[in-house]
């Protein structure tokens, strides 16, 4: 493993971070990484080249345009174009230059608005989508597609992993950016800062949402990595049945629950003021990620702990 050499695609983003210090600090192969500012990834040419130069074994697609139901909302064009041209280039430039190992990177938010839960891989494409996230959801599925069309046209084992609801160190916790945990807890912290005596929070707090510390995931990518260089029969077996693997932590929580729990963390008794004009989104979403736990992984870090460092994270790295 230490002589492979591992391109991350996204290397700044928050799962890009965990992966690569993951990645180091286990001395899993020698990684590559590459700034925007060096390598557009909207480019194919520019992506094709690097690709070709570099030679990686194995990339890891991290790279994308993110956010919450505000931005994906005000720029679903960006959200499309974007995602969809970073996810084809990496994905064909891999196929071009004989790349064996391609691990992209999906969102629980592709699957139908109303699947049945938990949510089962064979579950995509079987209703319609949150209107909220369309235009992502969408850009995600035709990168999740081509994987498994150059699976079954030109006999590879691209894999696409589909995470939960992702947290932890290095999120953005912009407010007009962000994604609701990020969110929440930028709130709480605000209420005091400016002596509010209550916390917004974004429609009813019912939905429920499965989270996942993003440390958690990049030991889940390490470990289908690990198996997929030694061309583990099992992963190969399934990932011919499926080139999409769930990865969620199993614990669900409600908007309002969160809100409570982080408010309990900082000491804080302001009242949570939910308002109702803003929509709820998806009312319940948890992965069934019975297969990724047939391998034998599963995840290590419970909510309270990883909520606690993510607060001190931003606490720390936002000067409050």
């Amino acid at each position: 493993m230490k002589k492979i050499k591992i391109y991350i695609a996204g290397h700044n983003g928050m799962v890009g971070k965990s992966i690569h210090k993951y990645l180091i600090k286990n001395k899993i192969g020698n990684v590559i990484t590459a700034t925007r500012k060096k390598l557009n990834l909207e480019n194919f040419n520019k992506v094709n080249k690097f690709i070709k130069d570099k030679k990686p074994d194995a990339i890891i697609n991290c790279a994308g345009k993110v956010g919450g139901i505000l931005a994906n909302n005000t720029f679903p064009i960006e959200f499309l174009n974007e995602n969809i041209a970073i996810q084809t280039n990496l994905i064909k430039s891999s196929y071009l230059n004989s790349v064996e190992n391609f691990i992209n990177l999906g969102s629980s938010c592709i699957y139908p608005k109303k699947s049945k839960q938990p949510i089962k891989e064979s579950y995509l494409l079987t209703g319609s989508l949150e209107k909220t996230n369309e235009a992502y959801a969408l850009a995600k599925i035709v990168g999740l597609k081509m994987c498994e069309f150059y699976n079954s046209q030109y006999n590879k084992s691209y894999l696409t992993i589909m995470p939960c609801n992702l947290y932890g160190p290095n999120d953005n916790f912009d407010s007009k950016k962000s994604h609701f945990l990020p969110a929440l807890i930028k709130k709480v912290i605000d209420s005091e800062r400016y002596n509010n005596k209550s916390i917004e929070i974004w429609g009813t707090g019912k939905p429920k949402r499965e989270v996942m510390h993003v440390d958690d995931l990049a030991t889940a990518i390490g470990f289908i990595l690990k198996k997929k260089i030694k061309n583990d029969t099992k992963l190969l077996k399934l990932i011919k049945k499926s080139s999409v693997i769930n990865v969620g932590s199993g614990n669900e929580y409600s908007i309002a629950d969160f809100a409570i729990t982080i408010s309990k963390l900082l000491n804080n008794k302001n009242k949570l003021n939910f308002n109702q004009n803003y929509p709820d989104g998806t009312m319940r979403k948890i992965l069934d990620s019975s297969l990724i736990r047939s391998l034998g992984w599963k995840p290590k870090i419970k909510i309270k702990k990883g909520l606690s460092e993510t607060i001190n994270w931003y606490k720390k790295n936002y000067n409050i």
